[in-house]
C-alpha cells in the first residue's frame, strides 16, 4: 500500500463534517434504465466515498442484491465482501449494521461509506 487514507465513523453517521457535495444520493442508472425493483424501494444515501463512481455503483447494486438474498447482517456482508474479492482482487474488507463506530486504513480509491435505508454499510480494501 503506498498511499493510505483513515476515515473515522461513529454510529448512526460519521464523526466529521463533509460538505454536502460529499454526500451524494445514488441516481438512476448512467444508461438510462429504469432502476431494478429493489432499488426502487430502497433509499440509498452516500456518506464519504474515496471510490470511483463505476465501483460505487457496484457496491449499491451488490448490496442490493446481498440485501435480497440474505436476512442476518452478517451474511450481507460476508456476501460483498466476496464479490469485491472477485471482481477486484483480494482484500476487500465490509461491515454492515444500525449502530458501529470504525476507524480504518483502505487503499486510496478504496472505500465508501452509504446507507440502504436504515441499514449502514461500509466496504473498503486495504492489505
Amino acid at each position: 500500500m503506498t498511499e493510505e487514507n483513515r476515515k473515522v465513523l461513529g454510529g448512526g453517521g460519521l464523526s466529521f463534517s463533509k460538505t454536502s457535495e460529499d454526500r451524494k444520493p445514488a441516481g438512476p442508472p448512467a444508461s438510462g434504465a429504469p432502476p431494478p425493483a429493489a432499488a426502487a424501494s430502497k433509499k440509498v444515501t452516500i456518506k464519504s466515498a474515496d471510490m470511483k463512481d463505476d465501483m460505487q455503483k457496484d457496491a449499491i447494486d451488490c448490496a442490493l442484491s446481498a440485501v435480497e438474498k440474505h436476512g442476518v447482517e452478517k451474511d450481507i456482508a460476508e456476501y460483498i465482501k466476496k464479490e469485491f474479492d472477485k471482481k477486484y482482487g483480494a482484500t476487500w474488507h465490509c461491515i454492515v449494521g444500525r449502530n458501529f463506530g470504525s476507524y480504518v486504513t483502505h487503499e486510496t480509491n478504496h472505500f465508501v461509506y452509504f446507507y440502504l435505508d436504515q441499514k449502514a454499510i461500509l466496504l473498503f480494501k486495504s492489505g
